[in-house]
């Protein structure tokens, strides 16, 4: 689609416009007003000093405090607003804090270290899973004696019921650290283990991992009620996946031959699987069951790109919903992580309009969380694991589409010292840089890309105007398939080190404030369950 100087700027000035009417309503005195409403609804707020009887874990994987921002603006502007004004479910949380995110070997963390902080209670290496800084990575034989309980082990232990939803692959990082003790994450089929090791693949861990409590002591345990997300090929032998299992008939990935899915319904009593939209809208809550879920080979879709899944997918709100029904069934309350995964895997690519969909995705799931529990006996917490190099930058009007270039108040385009207009959203590194690839030409990058060289590369940036154009509700191509510009090229955008936010509501959560370590969360949340009495 071209589109003329004339027509962009008018479509510039209707934001600007949009602006000046939401501004009109926003009167000094409504400022005021607001202002004074928000001091009393602090002063009405009752901390809630009572055991949990359940938590429940939600991880935006790389949404950092500027993937926030930006989301919320987006999430308004899809309804027509300006944006700013707009509020995700969770920032509207009572308790608010900063995490400090940092690995105990590096400065800017990955998501096994820093998930691992949150569900065990101390901080580790990067690329490692509940296990503690003396485990060395990629060293099979440095995990035993190094393990550390996990909060999902601990409910188990304590007999409550438990459960695992994610979109990325549930032997991803995040997912991974609430049952997986290795010494590397990417360990996540025997396929990438090396030859001899002493523990088991991850996929496998999770299969195992109520006869290993069992073993030791707890007889109890019997695993996670439910576990959803992506990863079907690391539970499958090579080859062909039966149909009975599988959308497309995808490939396994396993060299020991064993069928997973199968150990899983074979070793728990009402075990089940599903793996496309009709078995998961064909789960009975009422019955007794234990439910693996895997709806991709890798991970599940973007939330973007969900709708045209061949076999069909259940949304993040979906799966929280369904899986609240299910676990509230249980007598001694449950423990329950929710992860936005791709929020993260977007970032890497360079693309902020998945990044920001994902985002959305993850507030609306907390929406339905809050809908469905109680603050007097569920304790939420909404956090990320870390940030990522995403900026908002210019000064653009009130109102600005959020993914386009950065306008004026007067709907001109802003433009840098060589005179050509920038956009808002932007990475310090990563696959959007303007220079040419193996991949793709020089000039804007599309998603996907991943370059692997930078020959050819242009001195000084191009003119974005004709390439990104339109409204943001139009659901125009340019928006959706654009890469954002980055400072130097990357095949992957890298992670952030700053801080992240976390909110939260119900028992305990008031002992939120200031800037916490990260690893603080599972202290909160074993306070709240009654474990560390």
């Amino acid at each position: 689609m071209s589109i003329t100087p004339f027509s962009l700027s008018l479509s510039l000035l209707t934001l600007a416009a949009t602006s000046l009417v939401h501004a009109a309503e926003e009167t000094p005195e409504r400022w005021a007003s607001d202002g004074k409403a928000a001091i009393q609804a602090a002063l009405d707020r009752r901390p809630i000093e009572k055991q949990a009887r359940n938590v429940i874990l939600f991880v935006g994987d790389g949404m950092g405090i500027s993937t926030v921002t930006a989301s919320r603006i987006y999430e308004g502007q899809r309804r027509g607003e300006t944006g700013e004004e707009n509020w995700l479910s969770f920032e509207t949380l009572p308790y608010t804090a900063l995490a400090k995110t940092y690995n105990v070997d590096l400065q800017t963390p990955d998501s096994a270290g820093t998930m691992s902080a949150m569900v065990t209670g101390i901080k580790t290496n990067a690329g490692v899973l509940s296990v503690n800084q003396y485990s060395v990575r990629g060293d099979a034989d440095s995990v035993a004696g190094n393990e550390v309980v996990t909060l999902l082990e601990k409910a188990e232990i304590a007999g409550k019921a438990t459960g695992i939803v994610t979109t990325a692959r549930v032997t991803h990082a995040t997912p991974g650290a609430c049952y997986a003790h290795s010494s590397n994450r990417n360990w996540e089929c025997d396929a990438n283990m090396p030859e001899g090791a002493p523990i088991s693949d991850i996929a496998a861990q999770l299969i195992e991992m109520p006869a290993r409590m069992q073993a030791a002591g707890f007889a109890q345990v019997d695993g996670p009620e439910l576990v959803w997300g992506g990863g079907r090929r690391f539970f499958f032998p090579e080859g062909e996946i039966d149909a009975q299992y599988s959308v497309e008939g995808d490939s396994g990935r396993r060299k020991d031959g064993r069928n997973l899915v199968q150990e899983w319904i074979d070793t728990r009593e009402g075990g089940s699987y599903i793996h496309n939209l009709d078995t998961f809208e064909s789960i009975d809550v009422n019955a007794d069951s234990k439910i693996l879920g895997l709806f991709e080979s890798s991970h599940m879709q973007f939330e973007a790109d969900r709708e045209k899944d061949a076999g069909g997918e259940p949304s993040l709100a979906e799966m929280t919903r369904k899986a609240i029904a299910l676990l509230e069934r249980d007598e001694d309350g449950y423990f329950l992580m929710v992860e936005g995964g791709r929020i993260d895997h977007a970032h890497h690519a360079g693309n902020a309009y998945r990044a920001l969909a994902d985002t959305v995705a993850l507030s609306d799931a907390v929406r339905v969380a809050r809908e469905a529990t109680s603050e007097e006996d569920t304790l939420i917490i909404v956090t990320a694991d870390h940030s990522h190099v995403f900026t908002m930058a210019g000064y653009p009007a009130r109102g600005n589409n959020i993914l386009g270039l950065v306008a004026n108040a007067d709907g001109k385009l802003a433009e840098d010292a060589m005179d050509l207009p920038y956009t808002t959203l932007g990475y310090q590194n990563g696959p959007g840089y303007l220079g040419a690839s193996d991949a793709q030409p020089e000039g804007p990058k599309v998603f996907p890309h991943s370059p692997t060289g930078a020959k050819g590369i242009r001195e000084g940036r191009h003119d974005l105007s004709e390439h990104l154009h339109g409204e943001l509700e139009d659901g125009c191509d340019a928006f959706f398939s654009h890469l954002q510009e980055s400072a130097y090229p990357m095949s992957s955008e890298t992670h952030g080190g700053e801080d992240v936010g976390v909110w939260a509501s119900g028992p305990y959560a008031h002992l939120l404030g200031g800037t916490i370590e990260q690893h603080v969360l599972f202290h909160l949340m074993e306070f709240a369950f009654g474990f560390s009495e």
